[in-house]
């Protein structure tokens, strides 16, 4: 396939099931699969009603446009490379997602710059870069009492701050439910 040609996703619940979700045909661009976000919105019992969502390594928008679908309030989707950034705009237009606030930055400096809090965040930094995983007990200022954080990555996770709440494993992909206390 070549790097014009288009990938799609498709939202698997909510208001927006079966829609697709266009993204270019990037090496780092790695959508969270099907069954994984099934699990995962499961674990959050379907209907995001009234909860704000982080999404901050967006790519795709997988999970943020999923969040969405199944009516999150709000969905803050963070994605520093350019050309995937203006994929979600257009995504965003294309399914009439009002409630999605998208930017071009690197999670670190939305961290750093934002003080906002979240009900949910969804952290799945490419493989490639896993060194961000530094910045998941950072996130932890940026979590509502009772918040939630999905976490996604080739290892398991070792981290103290944060407790599991639940997990699972789909291949060489662990995730991870992960709160405060």
């Amino acid at each position: 396939m070549s790097k014009s040609q288009k990938n799609t996703v498709a939202i698997i619940g909510g208001d927006w099931k079966r829609k697709k979700v266009n993204f270019s045909d990037k090496e780092e661009l790695r959508p969270t699969l099907g069954r994984v976000r099934e699990t995962l919105f499961n674990w959050l019992n379907q209907d995001l009603t009234s909860l704000s969502c982080l999404d901050l390594f967006a790519g795709t928008g997988a999970l943020g446009f999923e969040a969405l679908s199944r009516n999150a309030r709000s969905c803050v989707m963070i994605e520093k490379n350019k050309s995937t950034y203006e994929d979600l705009i257009t995504n965003k237009q294309i399914l009439g997602a009002a409630n999605a606030t998208i930017i071009n930055c690197s999670a670190e400096s939305f961290l750093i710059k934002n003080a906002e809090k979240f009900d949910v965040i969804f952290f799945d930094p490419p493989f490639a870069e896993l060194e961000f995983t530094k910045a998941l007990s950072g996130i932890t200022t940026h979590l509502k009492e009772h918040g939630l954080v999905y976490y996604e990555s080739n290892s398991r996770y070792e981290g103290n701050e944060l407790k599991i709440f639940k997990s699972s494993r789909a291949g060489q992909v662990y995730f991870y439910l992960l709160s405060l206390s």
